[in-house]
């Protein structure tokens, strides 16, 4: 499929809905605030709790507020069924805790997101399921570390720290090959820019707190695949524990949906300009940007992604304490963790150790490009570098530096 043809079936997807007579022709869905819904009689109520799963009964189970956005989710994502949760971590610890069993194996990518590693190391810990960390930009890494017990693959394509992918293809094909479950974290990507199940993953989620909601508002999550596989998630992880998202959430995720496809557009666009500005920077060794032909996995990018969204991180000369300098004097960025709003952000810490060749302390910055005009993001970046230079005594770097350089 052409990208100009899919970017306008996205659009379509989520700004048009068949108008539903129940809600008087609504545009917007209502938010059900109800925590029950009633029946007029036992035997419609006996019906429903046959399969409570399925039926409206009690808002911990299904409201349909929620349903409506998780139907929503499914279409784009190209997948059978969706499920919300209460956050990103709450769809990745339930999808988990479903999934795996005492003397299970998983195979987790080593850069993946932060907690979910914690929560993978409290199974691990607690409840005797062994976790091999591996590499992932090569096939060989997970093929060497299957085992007989395998049961999960967990990916993140690509990671939110050096922006590495994986070949997800391959893996989903040598993971269906050795009957294991596949499940990745496509935060970064949304649907909009890439769908994992038509790859062959099996499970698809999301932290719906960043692109999804867009706004900085609301938390969420979801988990996306085969009805199967997500009705054992319902049983065993999604009303049990109780993580499940609140009608007044769906309705703020539903808004953010309305305009996931132009905004992410635009977090496109302005990520790449900022990207290439710093590619070319005197002080910057490295940009960690799949979107970018110097990255070393660019030509894989290509092939699995229709766009780019606009989180990487780049890694300075400059060491740790001058790059916070830097941060704390730029006006438009904020210092904060998360992502996926209007708003830019900025973390500072240390370059890992194995990417470490100057044998001094660089520094590793990772950004988040809102939706601001990105020529007056790079004209904020450069007065943060004429204040940081001309504290450090390097005058004679300023000139390089300028946005039409």
């Amino acid at each position: 499929m052409e990208r100009s043809s899919l970017d306008e079936q996205l659009h379509t997807k989520v700004s048009h809905d068949t108008i539903d007579r129940q809600h008087h022709g609504a545009v917007s869905i209502p938010v059900y605030s109800s925590s029950l819904f009633a029946f007029e009689d036992h035997a419609s109520f006996d019906h429903a709790m046959e399969d409570v799963l399925a039926a409206t009964v009690y808002s911990r189970g299904n409201n349909p507020t929620v349903q409506f956005l998780e139907r929503k989710i499914a279409q784009l994502e190209q997948g059978e069924k969706a499920r919300c949760f209460a956050s990103g971590m709450a769809a990745i610890a339930s999808t988990l805790h479903a999934l795996l069993g005492t003397g299970d194996h998983v195979i987790c990518v080593e850069r993946a997101y932060g907690p979910t590693r914690e929560f993978l190391g409290e199974l691990a810990t607690r409840f005797g399921i062994e976790v091999t960390y591996v590499g992932g930009s090569r096939l060989s890494d997970f093929e060497h570390a299957l085992k007989p017990n395998t049961k999960v693959i967990y990916l993140e394509s690509p990671t939110s720290g050096l922006f590495e992918l994986q070949d997800l293809a391959g893996v989903a094909k040598l993971a269906r090959q050795a009957g294991v479950i596949t499940m990745i974290d496509n935060s970064w990507a949304t649907p909009c820019f890439q769908r994992p199940l038509t790859m062959g993953i099996d499970l698809v989620l999301h932290s719906m707190t960043k692109y999804f909601s867009g706004h900085s508002d609301c938390l969420g999550g979801t988990v996306v695949g085969a009805d199967a596989l997500v009705d054992t998630i319902e049983r065993r992880g999604y009303m049990l524990l109780g993580g499940i998202m609140t009608a007044h959430t769906a309705s703020l995720m539903i808004r953010g949906l309305r305009t996931l496809p132009l905004r992410m557009e635009r977090h496109q666009k302005n990520g790449l300009a900022v990207a290439s500005y710093l590619e070319q920077h005197p002080l910057v060794n490295r940009v960690n940007h799949p979107g970018l032909r110097s990255h070393p996995q660019h030509e894989l990018a290509s092939r699995q992604l229709d766009g780019f969204s606009s989180l990487f991180s780049f890694e300075s000369k400059l060491p740790v304490n001058a790059m916070k300098r830097w941060a704390d004097a730029l006006g438009y960025f904020r210092i904060g963790v998360s992502w996926g709003g209007y708003e830019s952000l900025v973390t500072v810490g240390t370059t890992p150790p194995e990417r470490n060749t100057s044998g001094t302390n660089p520094s590793i910055i990772r950004l988040y490009i809102g939706l601001e005009d990105p020529e007056a993001l790079i004209e904020d970046m450069n007065q943060a570098w004429r204040l940081v230079l001309s504290e450090e005594g390097v005058i004679e770097e300023l000139n390089p530096i300028h946005p039409s350089s």
